[in-house]
């Protein structure tokens, strides 16, 4: 059960609103379209994460400051381990240039790294917990969670989380012993009050 559930954010509300009232501009359509897709694939991982059986507490969808920097957490899961995960919804086939350290969608459109959103927000995150006075350690992944995704030329040394693996990286948490501490849930409604709504 999430600690933390997932909301709409209020302009892709207000994105659907206006969406049904009137034809939207192709750049904001395009938008429209884009945050809904992420939507729906963060709301796929969460009815995954709610079905683990042992102790953690799971937050989604946080936004935070650190040094005057925003930084936005998908889901993540507090256990003696914080994991940290960036869902992408993306369909189609794409493949990974390690060279370029870059990501294409066939045959050759560039999109953004989710690596290095993860990384930064990773970072970000590891700051905001030493201002706190916590110390966990941390694991982040990136998760592909559309079953209809592809990535060619994927190095092995890299966290992503394809979506034939995702129910098998998820089981692997309940056969793992976890005892949570008044520290967790201090930890959990510390980084809840910290939330930029």
């Amino acid at each position: 059960m999430a600690y933390k559930r997932r909301t709409k954010s209020t302009e892709l509300i207000i994105l659907g609103f206006l969406n049904t009232r009137m034809t939207l501009p192709e750049k904001d359509m395009q938008h429209y379209f884009s945050l809904k897709k992420g939507y729906e694939g963060e709301v796929l991982f969460d009815s995954l994460t709610e079905k683990l059986q042992f102790e953690c507490y799971i937050l989604n969808d946080l936004l935070f400051k650190v040094n005057n920097t925003m930084f936005q957490i998908d889901s993540l899961i507090i256990s003696e381990t914080i994991y940290v995960y960036e869902v992408k919804n993306f369909e189609g086939n794409y493949f990974y240039d390690a060279v370029k350290d870059r990501l294409y969608k066939r045959p050759k459109k560039e999109y953004n790294n989710p690596l290095h959103q993860l990384n930064r927000g990773e970072s970000l995150f590891r700051q905001l917990l030493q201002n706190i006075g916590y110390n966990f350690p941390i694991e982040a992944q990136v998760v592909f969670i559309n079953p209809e995704f592809t990535l060619y030329q994927a190095p092995l040394d890299r966290p992503f989380i394809f979506p034939t693996q995702v129910n098998s990286y998820l089981k692997k948490f309940d056969s793992t012993p976890s005892r949570l501490s008044g520290k967790h849930k201090l930890l959990a409604d510390k980084l809840i009050s910290l939330h930029i709504e």
